[in-house]
């Protein structure tokens, strides 16, 4: 038998407050002058300008990128790089959601010339990229606005490559930044959807990791402890804002979230991709109604984690008590309230079964089985698909 490795290397600062010590940590990490990538939208709530504020009053030069959108696109990447060698930066300081943050670790993973030079592709996960990544790039330190993704503990960057037009994950531990900054008041000024869409990322990062195929005793202890967090905080940070200790709770449950998904993810994963990349959807929205047709798909196969999943969340049915979260939380009952059509979903079942997630998914799945997941997730009562959508799917 082959032996598993299980590592959590990335040091945390968590609590209210702890940004105020980045100066500190850029410090530690040898850093003197930060590139600090953002996006528009955190420069408009001036977080940003606390960040860079601590980072020059402790003598750390400082310049700002905000060339991110919401489900990047490579061309983010290479601007980014083009900046951070311009401004001769040896620290990268991400300062937003989940784009932000894997935008940041390629700017970093590219930001010595001749080190990393091959196409993004060749980094590609699912086809071994993870060979080419080398420790060869600067520190790196990552600032959460949001609750969702946790990308500012993960091996993962996800971006979207001209070459093949998808979603793609590029991974290593050495794309891990090297210290994450919690801190509760940088997310107050989250709007209340941004904070279940990205709160239902982190909900199915904790369920899809303790579903996965593998043995991770320790992403799977993590997991259940991110549900339990989520499901005393989540609509609680949604309903009242400015709670610290529920947004406190959520960073600590998505972060949890990205460190259990190293044992992998799922078909909720897979399904989300083409959604966020082809239509634009937000990730968490596009796992929030997709995944109670996941886990009740899956519970064949693992009917004793479906339940223990159940208990974390404290409800009887899981598919049942996804949905009563997502009205509670005001999101859409189904992928039609989005846009998609019945007409959408042959191409989108497609793509979803490129992505490598469907790895681990507990339980086999390809495309027919994709689309299936897809139809249950547009399905609303009142608008029932036709025989002849379905006969054409």
């Amino acid at each position: 038998m082959n032996p598993v490795v299980w590592t959590f290397p990335t040091r945390i600062l968590f609590g209210e407050g702890a940004i105020q010590r980045i100066g500190l940590e850029a410090h530690r990490l040898g850093g003197s002058r930060a590139l600090v990538v953002t996006d528009p939208g955190v420069v408009a709530v001036r977080l940003v300008d606390t960040v860079m504020a601590a980072l020059e009053e402790a003598g750390v030069v400082t310049s700002l990128f905000t060339e991110v959108k919401e489900n990047p696109r490579e061309a983010s990447v290479h601007a980014g790089v083009a900046a951070l060698r311009a401004k001769h930066a040896d620290l990268v300081v991400a300062v937003g959601g989940g784009s932000v943050l894997d935008v940041a670790k390629l700017i970093r993973m590219r930001a010595l010339p001749d080190v990393h030079e091959r196409p993004l592709l060749d980094y590609d996960e699912a086809i071994g990229g993870e060979r080419h990544i080398s420790p060869r790039m600067p520190a790196m330190i990552a600032v959460p606005t949001t609750a969702g993704t946790g990308s500012e503990v993960s091996r993962s960057a996800v971006v979207t490559l001209e070459a093949n037009r998808r979603k793609t994950v590029i991974s290593s531990p050495y794309l891990q930044p090297s210290v994450a900054i919690l801190d509760p008041k940088m997310t107050i000024g989250l709007p209340p959807r941004l904070t279940a869409t990205t709160g239902f990322d982190a909900l199915s990062h904790c369920i899809e990791a303790y579903l996965a195929l593998g043995d991770h005793p320790l992403c799977d202890a993590i997991a259940l402890g991110g549900l339990r967090l989520l499901a005393e905080s989540l609509q609680r940070a949604y309903h009242a804002p400015a709670d610290l200790q529920a947004r406190g709770a959520m960073l600590k449950a998505a972060m949890m979230g990205a460190v259990a998904l190293q044992k992998g993810l799922g078909a909720g994963q897979a399904l989300a991709h083409p959604l966020a990349n082809d239509r634009g959807i937000q990730q968490g929205l596009a796992k929030a109604l997709c995944l109670p047709a996941v886990v009740s798909f899956n519970a064949v196969a693992v009917p004793e984690r479906i339940q223990a999943v159940a208990g974390a969340l404290g409800v009887e049915d899981l598919g049942e008590g996804l949905r009563k979260l997502r009205r509670e939380l005001d999101l859409p009952h189904g992928l039609r309230e989005v846009g998609v059509a019945e007409g959408d979903l042959a191409d989108l079942a497609t793509r979803a079964a490129e992505d490598a997630s469907i790895r681990t998914n507990p339980r086999p799945c390809g495309r027919e089985e994709l689309l299936d997941m897809y139809l249950s997730s547009l399905l609303i009562w009142h608008h029932p698909v036709s025989p002849e959508v379905l006969g054409a799917l």
